[in-house]
């Protein structure tokens, strides 16, 4: 037991210093990438922590969503509007949008968590889709598929304007750490430890007295928070919302995240954001057939690494211990 308690110390300060060192560097990026690169960064992070927030759903808990754009989505749409059209500050916005996610997935919940594997991921895709008509059709309030342009960025009441890019960076910076550091701290409370026995057998922890629908009810309105606080920065960087924020492509993306980087590890999902986003722009510079090449991409991980890169790392790793 007591090798077991100091495998665990040792795992948690490596991936303790992992996070660190991941957050030095990403302070420094704006004093040694061009405005453009920067930006990059912006939208890798955004995707990182939207990508973190499924993986507390399908790596912890063991549920596949299709439906987690609905959360994206609903708070940006929410943030945009009240910056657009009631000029209201970043203060208030910001945690508007989150706490419509959050309602947005307490109904959805409601719904969703009565059912369970496929039926689960197609009642989380209807109950998306819903949301993605709603933003389509009501022209008058969200623009329909000409989305809301002209979105201001957020005023902090400082001295320096937020549409710079070097100080729009940092304040994502500071939400991203925020919404990982809750992620991480999630993951390995008790709490956390619960989701993984729900995700291995849920009959088990009934047996062991845990309220398994409650536990995953949580699960699923902090995942909703998380990606809306994703989608309330989205909004704030691109100054534009549409229905793609709520579409199936999107929840399927974010999946595909998860999936490239490896479930259940919260660093795998940022690693797969941050391939797909830095692939996506790089290859489309240079072909118009990037999605295909993407495809490609994600059947070769698929067959060679099907636990993601962080499985497929952690693979090698232990091989090379062991020999």
């Amino acid at each position: 037991m007591s090798d077991l308690a100091g495998r665990r110390i040792k795992t948690s300060n490596a991936a303790a210093v992992l996070w660190i060192a991941g957050a030095i560097v990403l302070a420094g990026v704006p004093l040694v990438l061009s405005p453009y690169y920067a930006g990059l960064v912006v939208q890798m992070m955004v995707f990182a922590l939207f990508a973190m927030s499924l993986d507390l759903l399908l790596g912890y808990a063991g549920m596949p969503s299709l439906g987690h754009a609905a959360y994206f989505g609903m708070a940006a749409y929410t943030t945009g509007l009240l910056a657009l059209k009631a000029g209201w500050s970043v203060w208030f916005a910001l945690p508007a949008g989150i706490v419509l996610a959050m309602l947005t997935a307490v109904v959805f919940g409601l719904l969703a968590l009565r059912t369970r594997g496929s039926y689960f991921l197609m009642i989380t895709l209807a109950l998306s889709q819903v949301l993605w008509g709603i933003a389509f059709g009501w022209r008058s309030l969200t623009g329909g598929d000409d989305g809301l342009p002209e979105i201001p960025r957020p005023d902090l009441g400082l001295p320096w304007s937020m549409s710079g890019n070097t100080p729009f960076y940092y304040f994502v910076l500071f939400f991203f750490l925020a919404g990982a550091f809750v992620l991480v701290r999630v993951v390995a409370s008790p709490f956390g430890y619960a989701l993984r026995g729900i995700r291995e057998s849920e009959t088990r922890m009934l047996a062991l007295g845990y309220d398994v629908w409650r536990y995953k009810f949580a699960a699923f309105v902090v995942a909703a928070a998380i990606a809306g606080l994703a989608g309330c920065l989205y909004v704030y960087f691109n100054r534009f919302v549409s229905p793609d924020y709520v579409h199936v492509v999107r929840s399927a993306e974010v999946l595909l995240m998860v999936i490239l980087g490896g479930a259940g590890t919260l660093v795998g999902p940022a690693v797969g954001a941050t391939v797909i986003v830095l692939l996506e722009n790089l290859i489309s510079t240079y072909t118009e057939r990037w999605v295909t090449v993407l495809g490609i991409i994600y059947v070769l991980v698929a067959l060679l690494a099907p636990n993601g890169l962080a499985g497929l790392i952690a693979s090698t790793r232990r091989e090379r211990t062991g020999a």
